[in-house]
């Protein structure tokens, strides 16, 4: 398992959209699995999930990614998971990883 979380700032919708497209883009593999919006006054929460194959894992990987907003405030979690081929230890991790990188290039290119 692999963890990116950050602050950043922008609008909730531009970001999110980024973020979405730049997984979509990042893979041939990858998938949108499925998503939940929440809101309540100004604050806004967006949860996404993903899966693409791992060509060095041999296996898929699945991505979660929430989003949570006040304004032009945001917090980001994106988690990644079931990237291991081993029964008891996780012996590789590359898959998950390389999917983070992902999110983690776009993550970087936005004001934080």
């Amino acid at each position: 398992m692999a963890k990116l979380e950050r602050t950043i700032y922008g609008d909730f919708d531009e970001v999110l959209d980024k973020l979405h497209d730049g997984v979509m883009n990042g893979s041939a593999t990858a998938s949108y699995e499925e998503g939940s919006d929440y809101e309540h006054g100004d604050l806004r929460c967006a949860v996404r999930v993903y899966e693409r194959y791992s060509y060095m894992g041999g296996n898929r990987v699945s991505l979660n990614m929430t989003l949570v907003g006040r304004g032009e405030e945001l917090f980001l979690s994106a988690i990644t998971a079931g990237g291991s081929q081993a029964l008891l230890f996780k012996v590789n991790t590359w898959g998950e990883e390389a999917f983070l990188d992902t999110i983690r290039e776009l993550v970087n290119s936005l004001p934080g």
